[in-house]
């Protein structure tokens, strides 16, 4: 008599429970993802541009700092500069409106300085400070929202390549039955009990299943590559995973934050900065202290004067810079930023009433999907009571090889529409995490 022994040991493997330890050689799902923290290319990257953003942020502040110049310069007059004298400089008998040119300087000229200048106050240098410092925030959502991403993936892959691993021990134990079945047909045969066409069959049977678990495990492998790509160690890592699929029936998930609405909320706050950045540089003056100390020479290469005699020059001052009309270049990047604005807005909208849409769909999604999990577990219970009950039939010669056959497809499918609705609740669940802004370690744990 041939028993199905591999239906309660398989149900058994993949119940949905969790609390279970690992062994050290098994990588569970938060151990990949810590991996993918430390090692994922991608999420490095994203570390840079923040730490850009950041140093970014330093440089706009940097402009308050007070500035320190050293000029340096040298000329080498060819020709002397012409002015023109008046004649009653010279003689003041001279009639008026009449001049006399006259070269003034000597053929060398040195200058060197020092200029400090000093920033009192500059609304584009205060409004540029606002907006990276917003930026700062942006970066850090774009992070966030790059991690999320990566969580998903390695978690998608990671629920993949548990399911492939259920599957791969159905078809494994289907093997083990069909091959008991085909040393029975055999016996039968020899007996005459059966023809020659039904042993044919079962080992069509046995040569279909054992080419799915060929094709399985090819996808199990090509998965796990994947998986090793995402978290970041070499191909030839050996990499084992969880077996037990982590299936419970989650808290209901309280929405957190959306990362792609966050972002929408502090881009509006950006645009609105860069508008009151441009109107106070359209109306408020720019004020700064200048300060020059330094010396300039003159030298003459002939005898009796010294080539080059030093003097003294320094000052200091306020500027003050007033734009009173530059072709209304402000106005209309106003009038270019109150559109994005305005596009902005209309993009949150979006956005917001879609999540709740994506929301409500993950929602009845992981409840349809949980209903099918518990009828395809009493399916399997029942395929596998009538393989038994067919498997005697057979045996004492009341129902065909061929209802063996089907007894055992249908089994076969039962255990296939299980798997298949426990990776649509792990797929609405981990959606639904994502949407609601709760994919990160501590949902896994």
């Amino acid at each position: 008599m041939l028993v199905n022994t591999h239906i309660h040991s398989v149900v058994i493997a993949i119940l949905l429970i969790t609390g279970l330890s690992t062994s050290a050689q098994t990588w569970p799902l938060e151990k990949c993802i810590d991996s993918a923290k430390m090692h994922n290319k991608n999420l490095q990257i994203s570390r840079n541009i923040k730490l850009i953003t950041d140093l970014k942020s330093k440089e706009s502040k940097a402009n308050l700092i007070p500035k320190l110049i050293l000029n340096s310069e040298y000329k080498y007059f060819t020709n002397l500069p012409y002015q023109l004298m008046p004649l009653s400089t010279f003689n003041t008998a001279a009639p008026e409106g009449q001049f006399k040119e006259a070269q003034f300087g000597v053929p060398h000229n040195l200058n060197a300085n020092l200029q400090l200048s000093i920033p009192l106050y500059n609304p584009q240098l205060y409004g540029a400070i606002q907006i990276t410092e917003i930026q700062k925030e942006i970066s850090e959502l774009q992070y966030q929202k790059n991690e999320e991403q990566i969580y998903f993936e390695i978690s998608n892959l990671y629920y993949n390549a548990q399911i492939l691993q259920q599957q791969i021990l159905f078809i494994d134990s289907n093997i083990i039955n069909t091959k008991k079945l085909l040393n029975n047909s055999h016996l039968l045969f020899n007996q005459l009990l059966i023809k020659g066409t039904d042993v044919n069959k079962t080992q069509l049977q046995l040569d279909q299943k054992n080419l799915q678990k060929e094709i399985l495990n090819s996808k199990y492998q090509q998965v796990l590559k994947a998986l090793k790509f995402y978290i970041g160690i070499s191909d030839d890592s050996n990499l084992q995973i969880d077996s037990v699929i982590k299936f419970q029936d989650i808290i209901e998930l309280n929405s957190s934050k959306n990362i792609d609405l966050e972002i929408t909320k502090v881009q509006n706050r950006v645009l609105k900065s860069e508008v009151n950045t441009y109107n106070k540089s359209r109306y408020i003056p720019s004020f700064s202290f200048v300060g020059v100390y330094g010396s300039s020479g003159f030298g003459y290469d002939k005898q009796p004067n010294d080539f080059l005699k030093f003097y003294p020059i320094g000052f200091a001052g306020i500027q003050l810079s007033y734009p009173i009309f530059n072709g209304t270049i402000t106005s209309r990047k106003i009038d270019q930023k109150q559109i994005e604005l305005n596009n902005n807005e209309l993009q949150f909208s979006i956005q917001n009433e879609q999540n709740k849409m994506l929301i409500q769909n993950a929602r009845n999604q992981k409840d349809i999907a949980k209903k099918t999990i518990e009828t395809t577990k009493q399916q399997i219970e029942l395929a596998k009571t009538i393989y038994k009950q067919t498997l005697l039939q057979q045996i004492n010669g009341i129902a065909s090889l061929t209802e063996v056959l089907m007894a055992d497809n249908t089994l076969h499918e039962a255990q296939q529409s299980y798997l298949t609705a426990v990776v649509e609740y792990l797929k609405a669940d981990l959606e639904l995490k994502k949407l609601t802004g709760n994919i990160s370690t501590k949902t896994y744990n």
